[in-house]
């Protein structure tokens, strides 16, 4: 299986230039979404020779992942992407065992666990423990699919689910509406344990205005509404 890596990262200029480095170890090329930095985290990764895709202002993680699946489907020769976060808190050493969960397996979708057999009060800050843990537990409900952990960024993702999905969610919020209306049509969704390495990065979510987005994704996934934000889909030009 052939894939591609995509980081969408925001001020990241710390990391980023050591973690394209180190997924170049595992892949042939790293894309990184610079999502309207202040700082130099595109010019960081373009020095390492990562390709960078460029958002003039932040967007969102949603939007990022989007405009990094666009670049994707116009390449013929990847089966799938393999998302990464931009701030070292996933090893690259792990991608070859997602790649190789997803070819072992029927699973379209490969999500990083990092709670199964962790206790609260482990190596996860307890408040993202808990928050981790209902959200995973609400969005398994939902996809009626086991998902440990649905927050965990590092993810493997089929070419076609990716062809085959249209979000219209823009931040992170889109992490959860990805595994939802991929299960809605019918593609399997794995989990793959991987480490959990947390240092001094800045979080750039905002607790009551994601959990806001969250609970408004569920609701529209429950009463199956499909309401559009004027947001372009996957697959169509706009997003940089």
């Amino acid at each position: 299986m052939k894939a591609g890596i995509l980081i969408p990262c925001y001020n990241e200029e710390a990391y980023i230039g050591g973690v394209v480095q180190n997924t170049f170890h595992y892949a042939a090329e790293v894309i990184v979404v610079n999502d309207g930095s202040t700082d130099n985290t595109g010019k960081e990764a373009e020095e390492v020779g990562a390709v960078v895709l460029t958002n003039r202002i932040n967007r969102g993680k949603g939007e990022a992942l989007a405009a990094g699946f666009e670049h994707i489907l116009n390449r013929t020769d990847w089966d799938a992407v393999v998302i990464m976060d931009g701030d070292g808190q996933h090893d690259p050493a792990e991608i070859p065992a997602f790649l190789k969960t997803a070819e072992d397996n029927e699973f379209q979708i490969i999500t990083g666990d990092r709670l199964s057999g962790v206790k609260m009060g482990g190596a996860m800050p307890v408040v993202r423990w808990l928050t981790n843990k209902f959200m995973s537990q609400v969005i398994s409900r939902i996809t009626g699919q086991k998902i440990p952990d649905s927050q965990c960024g590092y993810r493997l993702i089929k070419r076609e689910v990716l062809n085959d999905l249209e979000l219209v969610t823009s931040r992170f919020d889109t992490e959860s509406e990805i595994l939802i209306r991929a299960a809605q049509k019918g593609y399997r969704i794995g989990a793959l344990p991987v480490k959990i390495i947390y240092r001094d990065e800045t979080s750039y979510i905002n607790p009551i205005r994601d959990t806001i987005r969250f609970a408004k994704l569920v609701y529209a996934a429950v009463f199956r509404t499909k309401k559009s934000h004027g947001r372009c889909s996957v697959g169509r030009s706009g997003y940089c």
